[in-house]
């Protein structure tokens, strides 16, 4: 009987299935690793954007992951909208009674389209307590900005690095240059870059398809640097397939390599 490495997913349900819980279960099942998907906030959202989120009961998140712990060893941890500062909480405490693993944090704060996914609370608690216990955070432009208090984005994630955080894999899918450039900055070594060939504007649920490529690899124990090489591969075969879901962003396709295309 097969055994595959398990990836402990925490995210929100986007009912237009770009992003979200939805983008995790299909890119880490894509990348060779099982998801184990805890939602934890509901939102009110298309491909354009978000309208509202709702959070999760703590109790009812408290239960579920007790469950899990109890029955499957969690081979990796990835973590996008938490929906609450008392989610933040309830992960710390969580995590302390796990075996260390591999944690992939994607801080989910704004939609591209400018709806609001983390308030201040939100924010300053995973600033101050789950980013010290990431393997690695993946940011946005805007997203790192606002965590680094800072436009320049080496000073920006220096903050970040200085803060406690081991890894900081600033993504460059906002921009507008014909490269996208992924740039890992960590404490010891010269930031690394991996450059992209930017394929159009922007795509629904690209960020949570890469984070959740990248936990899929650490859970399969690559190397960080390994595991973004091929995340990002990934993320890159699922834009060049994109679906046109809905009026906003096109949304990276991470079904089958080979598909029946629609009328």
């Amino acid at each position: 009987m097969q055994k595959l490495p398990t990836v402990l997913v925490l995210s929100g349900l986007d009912p237009s299935g770009g992003a979200g819980i939805q983008a995790d279960i299909q890119a880490i099942t894509a990348l060779g690793a099982h998801p184990l998907p805890v939602v934890t906030c509901l939102t009110v959202q298309d491909t354009r954007n978000v309208y509202d989120s709702v959070a999760v009961d703590t109790d009812l998140l408290r239960r579920q992951l007790m469950c899990l712990r109890e029955d499957i060893q969690v081979d990796a941890i990835k973590l996008g909208a938490l929906g609450s500062a008392a989610i933040v909480d309830l992960l710390v405490d969580f995590l302390r009674s796990q075996p260390p693993c591999p944690l992939v944090l994607d801080p989910v704060i704004k939609a591209a389209g400018g709806g609001e996914l983390a308030d201040n609370a939100l924010v300053a608690r995973m600033r101050q307590k789950l980013f010290p216990r990431a393997t690695v955070i993946t940011p946005n432009g805007p997203e790192l900005s606002i965590l680094g208090d800072d436009e320049d984005p080496q000073r920006a994630a220096m903050k970040l690095l200085d803060g406690g955080c081991p890894a900081v894999l600033a993504t460059g899918g906002h921009g507008e240059d014909p490269l996208i450039t992924n740039r890992l900055y960590t404490r010891n070594a010269a930031p690394k870059d991996w450059k992209l060939k930017r394929n159009g504007g922007e795509y629904h649920g690209s960020g949570c398809t890469l984070a959740a490529a990248l936990s899929a690899g650490l859970a399969r124990r690559q190397s960080l640097s390994d595991a973004i090489e091929n995340a990002q591969s990934y993320v890159s075969g699922t834009i060049n397939r994109a679906l046109r879901v809905g009026r906003g962003q096109p949304v990276p396709y991470r079904g089958p390599t080979e598909r029946t295309e629609g009328r």
